[in-house]
């Protein structure tokens, strides 16, 4: 397994890593946390979670999980919206005022099943309350143990700014891909100037740059795509070039395109760690053949203007969700 680093953390974790959004559904429990203890056997160290996956039943798989595995992994969850503590009921707003996020942590340890979280992330950047506040109740949680190191979620640059005056950020999560390239004007920038890593989520544009979806795919009423405006069948048609056009690069390497896409990532910057998520290990395995995987600066160049030369149709979020994310 090849190895990264968080940022100026010293936390060094595996060049890929597993995001279990998703995991926990009765019928669905012991499969996943046989998925995440195969991921370990594979080499995967870092594993992302959050409070509101489910509410709260994600971490608590991922704690059972990897409680016996505790010392090999680094574990990343989130805080930030409005959850009621003891049901788990959400008003689907934000709220991380400090008292709030000590209440969050608190949880999230117990479920996790540890007694410190290596990756703290506010999950998305709430205006009701400063940043320099939320910073300054991490930093307080780093200080007495709770927590290692803090982290940001589709943030955008100037909360970036002003969270690290305060404690040192030292990750950014946000969703980045081939179809979704939005971050590098202006949030890769400050992620250099200031040695923040940058933990891309749906790194495989929720599946679609796989090439396993297309016009005829029909999506369950519960998965989230559904909703999405670029995963509506118009715009599905009108986005498949840019997939036909990364699956005859991934043709002339032997592999898949996914592999090519995660390769792309990885090649972009040595301080980028791709998060997928996936629930059988036969991807689990697919995905992690791209670190063997090596582009020339050629096939690197083609696959960055075949996607920046690409107009993607479709918003990333229906319109309710974009209003979160700074990013």
């Amino acid at each position: 397994m090849q190895h990264r680093q968080i940022g100026q953390t010293g936390l060094n974790v595996s060049a890929l890593s597993l995001g279990c959004m998703g995991y926990g559904t009765p019928i669905d429990r012991n499969d996943m946390i046989a998925l995440i203890r195969t991921a370990v056997d594979r080499g995967i160290t870092m594993f992302d979670t959050a409070e509101v996956y489910g509410p709260f039943v994600n971490e608590d798989v991922v704690g059972e999980a990897l409680q016996p595995l505790r010392d090999q992994v680094v574990i990343a969850t989130k805080f930030g919206w409005d959850i009621d503590p003891a049901t788990g009921n959400s008003s689907g707003g934000l709220n991380s005022h400090p008292d709030r996020i000590i209440q969050a942590v608190d949880g999230s340890l117990r479920r996790l099943r540890t007694d410190h979280i290596d990756l703290l992330y506010q999950h998305r950047v709430d205006p009701a309350v400063p940043i320099e506040d939320v910073a300054g109740c991490v930093r307080d949680l780093i200080l007495a143990g709770k927590v290692g190191h803090f982290g940001l979620s589709e943030a955008g640059p100037q909360s970036i700014r002003r969270a690290h005056a305060v404690q040192p950020v030292a990750a950014l999560q946000s969703e980045y891909s081939l179809w979704t390239r939005s971050p590098e004007d202006q949030i890769f920038p400050v992620l250099t100037e200031l040695n923040i890593g940058f933990v891309p989520f749906s790194p495989l544009g929720k599946g679609f740059l796989t090439g396993k979806i297309d016009t005829r795919t029909q999506f369950a009423a519960t998965d989230f795509r559904a909703q999405i405006p670029r995963f509506a069948p118009e715009a599905r048609q009108a986005n498949q070039a840019l997939v036909d056009g990364l699956a005859a690069i991934a043709r002339q390497k032997a592999a898949s395109p996914a592999q090519v896409a995660l390769a792309w990532l990885l090649a972009k910057a040595a301080w980028i760690v791709p998060l997928f998520g996936t629930r059988r290990v036969d991807r689990l395995d697919e995905n992690l053949g791209a670190l063997a995987v090596i582009l020339t600066e050629q096939e690197f160049t083609a696959i960055d203007q075949l996607s920046t030369g690409f107009t993607v149709q479709g918003e990333r979020y229906p319109a309710q969700f974009i209003k979160f994310s700074e990013g």
